[in-house]
């Protein structure tokens, strides 16, 4: 059973594979700059040879440079206080970065859920990747959030969760942090703290992302896309310290992806639903 003070880890939610190919279109359709460079992945990787799903599963899913504002929408009828501050959160990141989060009731972009169970804890899927799941369902759980919650845990999670939604991958998948990680122990670990099976720990923890997804930016232990990770599964027995809130890099990095800009960012176009 988990302790009322540990800290719960963000899971990222996944497409299914069959629909990788399609969300990888739309990414590129939406911000070209999403598409892996071939070149550079066949200089890196000799006898790399590209497949629509080899491509799929590197490509990127960044809003663009002309910005982000997408609607945001509660699945489950939260208070209006708790909507309002949940949105002010997902709104911290426009301090550098042309970003905004807007209320929406009708067909909304960004859907929000508190579930707990199977499908609980703290969620999101990346960037374009929500334009690709059933308008029913949600793009992001913040499992049990209420206006009792900490303030913290607004900071350290809605935040987080914000920036999957942005695009951004988790920091701590970053090969130099990866490689600070003890397999075994961390498998061990998280099966007792969060009830990951082995498989989810790899594919959550230990599976170096590609670099290209960071754009060369240096690995930030502090980031809040970081996961706090303790000194008893490091290979050093130092911990990874993770972000607690936006930190000074995040802001540079959203700021270069999401520049800010005189005219108004464009509403972007939902994927369409089969």
């Amino acid at each position: 059973m988990k302790k009322k003070n540990d800290l719960i880890c963000c899971r990222l939610k996944r497409l299914p594979n069959s629909v990788l190919v399609e969300a990888a279109q739309t990414a590129t359709r939406i911000n070209p700059v999403n598409h892996p460079r071939m070149d550079g992945l066949a200089g890196l990787m000799p006898g790399f040879r590209p497949s629509p799903q080899r491509i799929a599963v590197m490509t990127t899913s960044y809003w663009g440079a002309v910005g982000v504002k997408l609607t945001v929408g509660f699945l489950d009828n939260p208070p209006a206080d708790l909507r309002k501050h949940i949105l002010l959160h997902m709104n911290a990141w426009d301090k550098q970065a042309n970003v905004q989060f807007v209320p929406g009731d009708t067909d909304p972009q960004v859907r929000i859920s508190r579930v707990g169970g199977t499908d609980g804890g703290y969620w999101s899927y990346v960037g374009t990747e929500i334009l690709h799941t059933p308008k029913a369902e949600a793009t992001m759980n913040l499992e049990e959030f209420t206006m009792e919650t900490p303030e913290s845990e607004f900071h350290r999670v809605v935040r987080h969760e914000t920036g999957h939604t942005l695009g951004f991958p988790h920091e701590h998948m970053r090969r130099a942090l990866v490689e600070k990680i003890d397999r075994q122990k961390a498998i061990v670990y998280f099966k007792r703290q969060d009830n990951w099976d082995e498989q989810e720990t790899i594919n959550q923890v230990l599976t170096p992302i590609e670099e290209a997804a960071i754009r060369g930016t240096i690995a930030d232990p502090n980031s809040i896309m970081c996961y706090q990770i303790p000194g008893e599964i490091t290979t050093d027995g130092e911990p990874i310290v993770g972000g607690l809130d936006i930190d000074k890099s995040d802001y540079t990095f959203a700021g270069q992806i999401y520049p800010k800009q005189a005219t108004p960012v464009a509403k972007k176009p939902v994927a369409k639903k089969k």
